[in-house]
């Protein structure tokens, strides 16, 4: 599987042609369809999990809240995931003007597929400058060049998760994934302790900040999940839990050119009963902490 452990970018191979086929269609369900009075109608990622990917619904409320913002850059988003969605299905999404003030806005948005409501949301918008910035401590993190791609643990999934797998490579994210261990859904083991993994995006996209900040939240709900099964304190697997994202939380402290490379680094909060919650970090390649993220996680035994 060599073209699945050297470059991506410029491979011309499989899984890069795969990758920006995926770019492709998730800069088309950005490309939102006004339908007056700070309403929108978008379309969808073609299937990857067997139904409306949340980071997906994420970069469409902040496409769609930025549309009605003319000053400020996105600050913030507090989103709850309130059901699942099809990927057949348009999406129409519904803005609302909180608050316009001098150095802040305000909006809550509502994404909905045939009257279901799949995802509510506020999100405030700030044009804030870089400095001060607090320094802090580096991660000791490999370089993205000398870590397997996601794609590259396949290889070696349990024969059992094999089927499930392969859906990394044959619709895999829009993104180029570097992480050093294989995440449980690729036959992982479970472990304690913060994971990172580098990310950035295989081409070129617009260069406004706030769609390199959509994206950045696209990206943003990959792994979380996992984390809640790799930091379980019992012992756990796909075949015994099902789990799904409850909300999602993102602070965009910098602006962000998603071309280059980011990492994130996760880590479980807590766990208590059905519900865990998972921490993220995103730093630059400087160290900078561009962005923070949380997401609760249901994760329960399958009935």
């Amino acid at each position: 599987m060599s073209d699945l452990t050297g470059p991506l970018r410029g491979s011309d191979t499989p899984l890069e042609k795969a990758v920006l086929e995926a770019l492709d269609d998730l800069e088309h369900a950005l490309q939102l369809e006004p339908q007056g009075d700070n309403r929108f109608r978008a379309t969808n990622e073609p299937s990857r999990f067997g139904r409306v990917f949340g980071g997906q619904l994420l970069a469409q409320a902040i496409q769609a809240a930025t549309a009605t913002v003319s000053d400020h850059l996105p600050q913030s988003l507090h989103a709850y995931f309130v059901q699942s969605g099809d990927s057949d299905t348009p999406l129409d999404i519904d803005v609302e003007r909180v608050r316009d003030g001098r150095s802040m806005a305000t909006r809550r948005i509502t994404v909905a597929q045939d009257g279901r409501t799949l995802l509510t949301a506020i999100a405030s918008f700030h044009t804030n400058p870089v400095e001060p910035d607090l320094a802090q401590p580096p991660v000791r993190m490999p370089p993205p060049e000398d870590l397997p791609l996601l794609q590259h643990w396949v290889e070696y999934t349990p024969p059992e998760m094999r089927q499930n797998a392969a859906t990394w490579i044959n619709v895999p994210p829009p993104l180029e994934m570097r992480i050093a261990e294989a995440p449980t859904f690729l036959g992982g083991a479970q472990g304690a302790g913060p994971r990172s993994h580098w990310m950035r995006l295989p081409r070129e996209i617009d260069d406004h900040p706030a769609v390199h900040s959509a994206v950045l939240a696209y990206a943003s709900d990959y792994l979380l999940v996992d984390m809640a099964f790799r930091n379980h304190p019992q012992r756990v697997n796909y075949g015994s839990l099902a789990a799904l994202s409850l909300d999602h939380c993102i602070w965009f402290h910098r602006p962000v050119h998603f071309e280059d490379w980011y990492l994130y680094t996760q880590e479980m909060v807590a766990v208590t009963g059905h519900r865990a919650m998972v921490r993220g970090t995103i730093r630059d390649a400087d160290g900078h902490v561009v962005a923070t993220t949380a997401q609760e996680v249901l994760v329960r035994p399958i009935a």
